[in-house]
């Protein structure tokens, strides 16, 4: 590394809008960030050095190897190249969480070994066993692929049989996971950091609100968590953080089913949940990652006044328009807009929890949300 953290050099398989954010933390620390993506327009080449490769690429690989740390800024990156940089340097998180966190079945199975609660769940290979595992988890249920899929894509909610049949012969060809579906009263996020020194940070838990699959917004801290509440969700990162022996930044969604949590899924990177805390927290998540990674100190997590994100999705807004709310910060990923695609995001902060609401709404407004 080089002399103390000014210059140091971070390779990051990924260059999309997480990169980008981490790329724009580093700067500010004095760091030198450099890409592996195979998009030659990926957002992260505003903020480090762009390699355009596949991410198996021998040449690449080795270049990135060259890096004080490597890190991944998203979990479909393959595993077997993450084991190739392992054998060369130093790669935070590893490919162990990265195995876990890319196949569900893996992930349902390490919560429960963990004492995590989790939804009911089935493996599911063929018709035959669909069929069975219907019977044993009863309809509805949601059917998933077990890899690869994010925002909504690669599940279908089975409410008949007819619904099943569908959704196999849609989903068939790949490996499956039937889930029991889960009456939950919302949806909860987690985001905590773990450095190499062992020492741990956990972000006060949000609350997230999907349409179709995708993130839509995000309400930091949550309103109405308990102490036993946010101990909880504590206690069930600090589970996976220890058993992973994992170094970075970790987010845990959860669904809040009469105040017992279930675990969804992981994330083994930043997170969509976590970018309030750009504006909205002492240290953002994007930062204390690049911390973790580099074996300085962990930033404090206090969220000091209520704040929110929106996602930017499918089409670009109207700066001034937004910046005209009080306390709002615009992000926009330098992405050319598309049906469903997260564009950028809208962060706002207040002095209490009602002028947020009111904020929140009129942003709303403005986004056409």
């Amino acid at each position: 590394m080089a002399d103390g953290i000014l210059g140091a050099r971070v390779g990051v398989l990924g260059g999309g809008q997480l990169g980008r954010m981490l790329g724009l933390a580093g700067r500010a620390l004095g760091l030198e960030l450099t890409f592996l993506d195979p998009t030659p327009s990926s957002p992260a080449a505003a903020t480090g050095e762009l390699l355009v490769a596949d991410y198996t690429d021998a040449a690449a690989l080795a270049r990135l190897s060259r890096a004080d740390v490597v890190t991944f800024e998203f979990e479909n990156v393959p595993v077997a190249a993450v084991k190739q940089l392992e054998e060369r340097g130093a790669v935070h998180p590893g490919s162990r969480a990265l195995e876990i966190a890319q196949d569900r079945l893996n992930e349902k199975t390490c919560f429960r070994s963990l004492g995590i609660g989790t939804p009911p769940f089935e493996a599911v290979d063929s018709w035959e066993q669909l069929l069975a595992a219907l019977a044993s988890l009863g309809y509805p249920a949601v059917l998933k692929t077990r890899r690869f899929g994010y925002d909504g894509k690669g599940q279908a909610v089975l409410r008949n049989e007819e619904e099943a049949r569908a959704a196999f012969e849609r989903l068939g060809g790949a490996p499956l996971i039937l889930e029991g579906f889960v009456r939950f009263q919302r949806e909860l996020s987690i985001v905590a950091v773990r450095s190499s020194a062992g020492e741990v940070a956990t972000y006060p838990l949000v609350q997230n609100h999907h349409e179709g699959g995708i993130l839509r917004k995000t309400i930091a801290p949550a309103p109405e968590v308990s102490e036993e509440l946010q101990a909880a969700a504590r206690g069930y990162v600090e589970k996976l953080l220890a058993h992973l022996d994992y170094v970075g930044v970790l987010a845990l969604e959860l669904f809040d089913c009469d105040g017992r949590l279930l675990a969804n899924e992981i994330a083994p990177r930043v997170h969509n949940t976590g970018h309030f805390t750009i504006e909205g927290a002492r240290t953002s998540q994007f930062e204390n990652h690049l911390r973790a990674i580099l074996g300085l100190p962990l930033g404090s997590t206090e969220i000091p006044e209520p704040c929110a994100m929106l996602n930017l999705i499918g089409a670009a807004v109207e700066p001034g328009a937004v910046l005209q709310v009080p306390d709002a910060h615009l992000h926009w990923y330098g992405k050319e807009p598309r049906p469903g695609r997260k564009v950028g995001h809208v962060t706002v902060r207040a002095p209490d929890v009602a002028t947020l609401s009111e904020r929140v709404a009129r942003l709303e407004r403005l986004l056409g949300a």
